[in-house]
C-alpha cells in the first residue's frame, strides 16, 4: 500500500457534499467526521448524511467516529456504506471485539488515539486493526494548528508496526498540509487527513495530488 490522501470533508461545503466529494476525484477516500457533542465539544453528521454521500459518490468512505458508545454505533456506519470505520479508544469498551465485528461486516477496523493518549498500552490490539489513527490537533475542530509533539508518537507506532510485521495503515488527522505532510512521511504515516488544506485551495484535487506526491517522496 502506497501513500493515501483522505480529504476532509469537515472543511467541505455542508449544503452540497456530493459536489464537494466530486471536487477531489484523486481523493483516495472521503473522510467523514462524525461528532456527538459528547466525546468532542461539536455536532457534525450522522448516518442519514454516510448513506446518502455513498450513493452521491463512488470514493470509498473513511468515517472517523469522535462519539461516546462506538461499541453500540459503530456497526451502523459499515451498513451506511463505510469502507472503512474508526473509533476512537478513550471511548470504546471493547475494542478487540468492535473492531472484530467491523471487519466481519466488511469494511476496514480503525482505532484513533487522541494527542495525549499513549500507543504502548496497546500494542497487544494492533493485529485486530486495519489503520490506526495519531491525531495530529485535539479531535473536534478543523482548521487546527498541526502538534508537533505527536510526531515521536507517530514513529513509535511505525516502529511497532513494524516489529510485528503488520499491514496496518498508519493515519495522521489534523493540521495536515504542505508544510507538515512531509514530516509525518519522514515519521512513518502512509494515510493522510487533510481538510482546510484541501477545500480552501483554488484547486482541491490539484492539491490532493500535490500533497500525495510531496508525501511520497518524504517516504522514500
Amino acid at each position: 500500500m502506497g501513500i493515501q490522501i483522505s480529504p476532509s470533508l469537515l472543511s467541505a461545503d455542508f449544503a452540497d457534499l456530493g459536489a464537494e466529494a466530486g471536487r477531489i476525484a484523486s481523493a483516495d477516500w472521503l473522510h467523514v467526521d462524525v461528532m456527538d457533542n459528547h466525546f468532542v465539544p461539536n455536532l457534525t453528521v450522522g448516518l442519514p448524511v454516510v448513506e446518502a454521500l455513498g450513493k452521491a459518490s463512488s470514493t470509498p468512505m473513511d468515517c472517523h467516529l469522535m462519539i461516546e458508545d462506538p461499541d453500540r454505533w459503530a456497526p451502523a456506519y459499515v451498513e451506511a456504506g463505510a469502507g472503512s470505520v474508526t473509533f476512537h479508544v478513550e471511548a470504546a469498551t471493547a475494542p478487540v471485539r468492535l473492531a472484530r465485528e467491523l471487519r466481519a461486516k466488511g469494511a476496514r477496523a480503525g482505532m484513533g488515539l487522541r494527542p495525549a493518549t499513549p500507543i504502548e498500552p496497546y500494542e497487544d490490539l494492533l493485529p485486530e486493526l486495519d489503520m490506526l489513527l495519531v491525531m495530529t490537533v485535539e479531535p473536534g475542530f478543523g482548521g487546527q494548528k498541526f502538534l508537533d509533539v505527536c510526531l515521536p508518537k507517530i514513529r513509535r507506532t511505525r516502529d511497532l508496526i513494524d516489529k510485528h510485521g503488520l499491514d496496518l495503515w498508519l493515519q495522521v488527522d489534523g493540521g495536515v498540509s504542505m508544510e507538515t505532510i512531509e514530516r509525518c512521511a519522514e515519521a512513518g504515516a502512509d494515510m493522510f487527513v487533510a481538510g482546510s488544506a484541501v477545500f480552501g485551495a483554488d484547486d482541491p484535487d490539484a492539491m490532493v495530488r500535490q500533497l500525495r506526491a510531496t508525501a511520497e517522496a518524504a517516504a522514500r
